[in-house]
């Protein structure tokens, strides 16, 4: 079944894109979390108005991501949590966690669902976390879960 994606999945494409998917996850998935609709002849109208609203938003140049990217990977972000003795955290770092963390340090905005993870972050100590800013340039920035005084 062919969808057009409205916004940005994961492993599949970013919004704009004409994909090939099956129909019981087009159904199921895409369609009732509202990042999909069904192709259709006059959907190439909806696909150039996603591409200009893609084009309006993103970072105008390579050198502008290259800056953000140098940005954000020079704060190393301090995420504070409760945990137990041996480290391990009560319940998990969330990327809204970090995205608010980076904020606060004084970092540029970023949007939680373009942070990710890759793996979950369920104990003290340093980890990384990726973010998108443009295809070429993945900023990494390093994190520290620490425990809270509780």
């Amino acid at each position: 079944m062919k969808v057009i994606l409205t916004h940005e999945v994961t492993g599949l494409g970013t919004a704009g894109d004409v994909v090939e998917v099956k129909a019981g996850y087009a159904r199921n998935f895409l369609f009732r979390r509202g990042l999909a609709t069904a192709w259709t002849k006059g959907g190439q109208k909806q696909v150039d108005a996603i591409a200009k609203g893609r084009e309006s938003r993103a970072v105008k140049s390579l050198e502008e991501a290259k800056s953000f990217k140098g940005n954000l990977e020079a704060k190393a972000v301090q995420v504070t949590a409760k945990a137990g003795k041996e480290g391990r955290l009560f319940g998990a770092i969330s990327t809204a966690d970090i995205a608010a963390a980076v904020a606060a340090a004084g970092g540029p905005a970023l949007d939680k669902r373009k942070i990710e993870l890759p793996t979950p972050i369920k104990t003290t100590g340093s980890h990384e976390a990726l973010g998108a800013s443009t295809p070429r340039s993945r900023p990494r920035s390093p994190s520290r879960s620490s425990p809270a005084d509780a």
